[in-house]
């Protein structure tokens, strides 16, 4: 297994439905989960660098604060820091400030993804380069899932009500980790190939943090799962 890994993480200005989501105080962290992931990425021996990408003073303090070889800070460009940039945009940004090898993008609002799961995903990615081309993490959904006017995924021709233990899962993409070679960035400006690896994660891992109300369910988590340190 070789390759370095450097990892991408964006963290803006100017959260809107969670002011100051990524910095501001959380489960009575200082530094909140900008502080919280970058010390899990930086513990994770996979990871060579970490390239914080941002345009807010408080994260470039924070991220600055560690005295980290490992940590590197580069400001946004404004057209790429506002609610109105695409993700397509800031995919075609990366390769531009990343050096070459794997790229693994992650978001500071998944702050149970830590240092051990990291390792287990980067090491999956690497092992199976022969058969994918990148990896993303997965959470299973096996749920009755309709559209406008029908389910999607079980027939209610066959029967009506299905158990759902028996009904064909679907994969939602719930953004913890994209892992892609730069190459691929470049030539299918994307942050996955062809043929990603699905990477399983539990709920609970996958949490991520959207609305004010994920916010205070994951401090509350956070809170419950770090209890035994107090």
């Amino acid at each position: 297994m070789t390759g370095a890994v450097n990892v991408f993480l964006p963290m803006r200005a100017g959260s809107e439905r969670v002011p100051k989501k990524n910095t501001k105080s959380f489960a009575g962290m200082e530094g909140g989960l900008c502080k919280i992931k970058l010390e899990q990425l930086i513990a994770c021996e996979f990871i060579k660098m970490v390239y914080v990408s941002t345009n807010d003073p408080d994260v470039m303090q924070i991220s600055n604060g560690f005295n980290s070889k490992k940590i590197k800070v580069i400001s946004r460009p404004d057209e790429l820091a506002s609610s109105m940039a695409s993700t397509d945009d800031l995919i075609k940004y990366v390769p531009e400030i990343m050096p070459d090898g794997h790229i693994l993008w992650t978001h500071v609002t998944s702050p149970f993804i830590g240092p051990d799961v990291y390792y287990q995903i980067i090491e999956t990615y690497l092992q199976n380069l022969d058969s994918f081309d990148s990896l993303m993490t997965v959470t299973k959904v096996q749920k009755f899932i309709w559209n406008d006017s029908a389910p999607v995924n079980y027939d209610r021709s066959v029967e009506k009500w299905p158990r759902t233990q028996t009904i064909d899962p679907l994969w939602e993409v719930n953004s913890g980790v994209f892992i892609a070679s730069k190459e691929i960035y470049e030539d299918k400006l994307d942050r996955i190939g062809n043929k990603p690896y699905l990477y399983k994660l539990s709920d609970e891992v996958a949490f991520d943090i959207d609305w004010l109300s994920d916010f205070r369910m994951a401090e509350a988590m956070y809170r419950h799962m770090h209890s035994f340190s107090v």
